[in-house]
């Protein structure tokens, strides 16, 4: 039964005293239980106070781009990319910003990309108000700012070069930050073309519009009857034929924007359509201009030779093409549960110490900093990745004392009867809460796809071992709870939002959950993100939940091919030349940073996008070369972190981590940078980090040259030309998988199965 279906069946009326006293509802979800109400001493999420009524009937869109519209009391500036825009009781200010490079104390640079000078629109005939979201499709959303039965409504997307308005009355006015000069560029009377401040404004009426100049920096467009529609864009260049095309376009409404993907299992292709439904003003042109990203257009033969602009972006260049639709096809790379044991490795004893030590200290392991929902559910993945190896060296007892452990405190999270810990249904948003809140979780919706990213993977290994325990009638169902909160795939819903962290057009997610601040929303972590999506994947497949699986799929290969262009700028095509990092750890709407939110120790900033690192992460050995000139930055930023006076506790903080990372490049290198007795990052252990480099060792890096016809498979490849075949079958029956260059291998039922061979050089 579909979980919505399921919620619906279940009686509530259950209570729960909390700690002060108060009955809390309750709803069972089979074996667990979630909250109804946050108990009395703990946060409530935030209000949603920039909804329209429309907007009220559907789950609240969290952790987008455009967040700060709908929670923040004062009007946000937006970054929409290429524009920003301001929906403020004062008017709708547009504008195109422009590179601002950031000297820092850390000796490197920040770039910002700010809300300068904009052209802002508003009625004449009435006084606009902040803006509510109206509507929100894909990556494109409808803002209103009437008062009363007047209307003024503004609708901006993603790579738009226009924004499109509408109002009820009256005329519409259009005021420069700075003085401006009407241009000759066009001589078609609908348009007005301003040039102010560096940068040239078109602004498209109806026909019979009229255009009246009532001071140096303000235009008044009076309206014809009946025809109350008009857009506006910041021109990328002053070639006529430029604004001729602008023109052409202009009358072209988006009405709906929809992500379409389709996952072909036979080649692990994931093709991905985004798709502009328009409404014509007037004239009969039915397409838009379309703004497409790096991600979008790199290496994309479909739209080769197609743009005749660009805008100069935060997120590098925007090329703008006439459409309404474009695709993109990627290939999703796969990976294992886990890697095979190593019971006749060299080092193996060593390895067996390891396990002794972390299976003895495993309890404390599990929650060693904080005690909400990010912390331990980093501790329970940390500890599923010991009984990983434990189950493959054969150390049944220590297996099966760890998979007790874990099952034990999910359980205490998930069955709603402890005072201190527990899950919260609200439905004022439409999201699933976690107390105690981490990192304001709650208040300020943070970082769910993080937290719960890490409980879902959690589950997902259990559900390997043990698929009565992970059913829906005892602890699966709060498992599903915990997906629909970060991946709700249906549009429109009541209960929880699409996709809420996930920026379809930017092809990565969000962190911030209501996206305040001048430089818009933020991610720092986006190896977490990743975390998550392969969780999604893993846990769809061993319930043969496809359309689960595919959505995962979708979300961990679009991610991945955002990280390496606006993370870490493999390419070399997104990066300000005066930035001189070799990757960013913050992203924003508005800037890229070398720093974290609570230190600027190096290792701390470069390891943020690194962690944690799996079997699923082998995606950070794409690019070599960019590992290597990563990691060899890091001396010289100790140097400096420590010329002012600083110094890192432990100095080789993370240590295991960048050895992890180097493995997938050279192995070799990697376990002579590692130190058995050194600092662990705390969502690792020695075991499994000294277990995956030395598989990588055996192994070789990973090989992305190869593909198979399943989802669950990984390949790697030696120096010496040996390669390696993985494959995983999480089904009850056996299963053929063939991989691209011709090799087979049989798979039986719940199992990991592996071949190699030597491949010529």
């Amino acid at each position: 039964m579909p979980l919505a279906q399921r919620i619906l069946s279940i009686a509530i009326g259950s209570l729960l005293f909390s700690g002060a006293g108060f009955a809390q509802p309750l709803m069972s979800l089979g074996a667990g239980q979630v909250l109804l109400a946050p108990r009395s001493s703990d946060n409530a999420p935030p209000p949603a106070m920039g909804l329209t009524d429309a907007m009220k009937k559907q789950a609240v869109p969290t952790n987008q781009w455009y967040s700060g519209l709908v929670f923040s009391p004062k009007a946000e500036v937006l970054f929409a990319q290429p524009y920003s825009v301001r929906a403020a009781d004062t008017g709708f200010e547009l504008a195109l910003p422009t590179r601002v490079v950031i000297p820092t104390e850390r000796k490197d640079t920040e770039i910002h990309y700010p809300h300068r000078a904009p052209l802002v629109i508003s009625p004449v005939a009435f006084k606009a108000s902040k803006g509510k979201l109206a509507k929100a499709s894909d990556w494109a959303i409808d803002i209103a700012m009437g008062t009363g039965q007047d209307r003024f409504d503004m609708t901006v997307g993603h790579g738009s070069p226009y924004v499109f308005g509408h109002i009820s009355r009256g005329a519409v006015r259009f005021q420069t930050a700075a003085t401006a000069q009407r241009t000759d560029l066009s001589a078609d009377p609908r348009v007005l073309t301003l040039q102010s401040g560096g940068q040239t404004f078109a602004l498209f009426g109806p026909t019979g519009v009229r255009w009246e100049q009532s001071s140096d920096k303000q235009w008044i467009a009076h309206l014809p009857e009946g025809k109350t529609y008009f857009s506006a864009a910041v021109l990328p260049d002053l070639k006529p034929e430029t604004l001729a095309l602008f023109t052409h376009h202009a009358y072209a409404f988006p009405t709906d924007t929809q992500v379409q993907w389709r996952y072909n299992e036979g080649n692990n292709a994931l093709k991905t359509d985004y798709v502009v439904k328009t409404q014509v003003m007037e004239g009969d042109e039915k397409q838009t201009l379309l703004g497409l990203y790096p991600h979008h257009w790199f290496q994309n033969a479909s739209v080769k030779d197609q743009f005749f602009s660009q805008y100069d972006t935060i997120r590098g260049a925007v090329r703008v093409l006439a459409g309404n639709q474009f695709s993109t096809e990627l290939a999703y790379r796969g990976f294992v549960p886990y890697w095979p044991g190593l019971k006749e490795h060299p080092r193996a004893a060593e390895l067996k110490d390891l396990l002794k030590a972390d299976v003895r200290n495993a309890r404390r392991n599990m929650l060693q900093i904080g005690n909400g929902p990010y912390w331990q559910g980093k501790g329970l993945q940390r500890i599923a990745k010991v009984m990983d190896v434990a189950e493959q060296e054969g150390d049944a007892e220590a297996t099966e004392r760890l998979q007790s452990l874990i099952k034990g405190r999910i359980e205490q999270w998930f069955s709603g009867k402890n005072r201190n810990t527990y899950f919260h249904l609200d439905k004022s948003l439409g999201t699933v809460l976690a107390y105690p809140e981490e990192y304001f979780s709650v208040v300020q919706m943070n970082d769910h796809h993080f937290h719960y990213g890490y409980w879902i993977r959690t589950m997902a290994d259990l559900a390997l071992r043990d698929p009565d325990w992970t059913s829906d009638p005892k602890w699966g169902a709060m498992t599903q709870l915990l997906i629909k909160d970060i991946a709700t795939a249906e549009r429109g819903r009541a209960d929880f939002p699409f996709l809420r962290n996930f920026d379809i057009y930017e092809g990565h997610s969000w962190a911030s959950g209501i996206g305040l601040g001048d430089l818009g929303n933020n991610q720092e972590s986006s190896s977490e993100a990743i975390n998550a999506w392969a969780a999604l994947i893993l846990w769809a497949d061993i319930r043969g939940d496809k359309a689960l699986r595919d959505l995962g799929i979708y979300l961990y290969t679009t991610e991945i091919e955002a990280i390496r262009h606006y993370w870490f700028d493999v390419h070399n095509i997104v990066f300000a030349p005066e930035y001189k990092n070799k990757e960013v750890s913050m992203l924003f709407g508005a800037a890229y940073k070398h720093n974290t939110w609570w230190t600027d120790e190096p290792r701390q900033i470069k390891g943020i996008n690194l962690l944690p690192i799996t079997t699923s992460s082998t995606y950070l050995g794409m690019d070599p070369a960019h590992t290597k000139r990563s990691l060899a930055t890091l001396p010289e930023d100790t140097r400096i972190f420590e010329s002012r006076g600083k110094r890192a506790d432990p100095t080789d903080m993370w240590q295991d981590l960048f050895a992890k990372y180097m493995a997938l490049t050279d192995p070799k290198a990697a376990l002579a940078m590692w130190d058995r007795w050194g600092a662990v990052e705390l969502g690792d252990t020695r075991t499994h980090a000294l277990h995956f480099m030395l598989s990588l060792e055996k192994m070789g890096a990973p090989d992305f040259s190869v593909s198979a016809n399943h989802a669950l498979y990984s390949v790697f490849n030696r120096a010496d030309g040996l390669r390696t075949y993985l494959a995983y079958n999480t089904g009850s029956q056996a299963k053929t998988v063939t991989f691209s260059d011709g090799q087979v291998l049989q798979v039986p039922p719940r199992s990991l199965a592996q071949a190699s061979k030597k491949v010529p050089p």
